[in-house]
């Protein structure tokens, strides 16, 4: 049972990294999550050979492994770290019927991408793999590069190498959502989720402006292409690791945020409500049970 309950501390806390509250925070909406760690976390189900997901993310991008974590009710999520962010693979032969498809044409969590120091490394481990290359492309007149590929489970990853940046850099990790309605999006995770908002970008090889939200070391970006038909809210999702969870249930039904698993234990170590941002994309929010010694009031 001790072995179990640490299994699901593992799980829950990821990379814990301490966020201090300042007192502009404390005098904010008391309901507002109050993070424990310096990042987010990420899902992605799969329904292909997980022998080929390992390989992919741990040999090939090079993603640093972690223990493998038992799930309730059988199963196991097999866990990879990007900086203080965790990657989180989860079989699931439901996601042979995932709809997919270019990143434009899909709403849902459509892109993670990783940043890398040596462009050659990168794409020898690809060949050793016998995977094809992948096509960098420079920005602009910069040194940086960067590739679009698909994981064994055809999700889109993109590559970016910034040869010579500090090596904090490595650290990051982008989440990218194609989303129906900006302006929906921005708000909730501005306003709801508390995201720090950062000023736009264009992105010429996305052909979309990208609106990014940053806790820590990973960054959100939403763009759209207008309202799209298809919709993918299966395959992958954010997690966050908060003291009070019971604080975000709460201001989730006083804005009417549409909740997909509601306020529960998830396991014995485990507390978590699960959210939809305005897409039905998962954002579900986490706190190890009797963990809430962080003042919000």
């Amino acid at each position: 049972m001790r072995k179990a309950s640490t299994l699901l501390l593992t799980l829950a806390i990821g990379s814990p990294v301490s966020v201090g509250i300042s007192a502009q925070d404390k005098a904010a909406d008391a309901t507002r999550p109050r993070f424990t760690q310096a990042s987010t976390n990420v899902f992605r189900r799969f329904a292909v050979d997980l022998a080929k997901m390992k390989e992919f993310y741990g040999d090939v991008l090079g993603l640093g492994a972690l223990p493998t974590i038992g799930m309730p009710g059988g199963g196991q999520m097999t866990r990879f770290r990007a900086g203080t962010t965790e990657v989180k693979l989860q079989p699931s032969a439901a996601e042979n019927q995932a709809p997919s498809g270019a990143i434009r044409d899909v709403i849902g969590l459509r892109v993670l991408t990783f940043f890398f120091p040596d462009q050659a490394a990168l794409a020898a481990r690809f060949a050793q793999h016998g995977l094809p290359s992948p096509d960098f492309q420079k920005t602009g007149g910069s040194t940086t590069t960067r590739a679009m590929v698909k994981d064994p489970s055809g999700q889109w990853v993109e590559l970016v190498v910034m040869p010579g940046a500090a090596p904090a850099t490595f650290d990051k990790i982008e989440i990218g959502l194609t989303v129906s309605d900006v302006d929906k999006s921005r708000t909730f995770y501005r306003d709801f989720v508390g995201l720090d908002e950062l000023p736009p970008v264009t992105d010429a090889q996305l052909g979309a402006t990208k609106y990014p939200f940053r806790l820590g070391t990973t960054t959100i970006n939403v763009w759209s292409f207008g309202k799209g038909t298809i919709v993918n809210t299966s395959s992958a999702g954010i997690q966050y690791v908060v003291v009070n969870v019971e604080e975000v249930d709460a201001r989730a039904r006083a804005q009417h945020i549409r909740i997909d698993r509601p306020l529960g234990n998830f396991s014995a170590g485990l507390r978590t409500v699960w959210l939809g941002d305005p897409d039905g994309i998962t954002n579900y929010f986490a706190q190890v049970n009797g963990r809430q010694e962080i003042s919000t009031r």
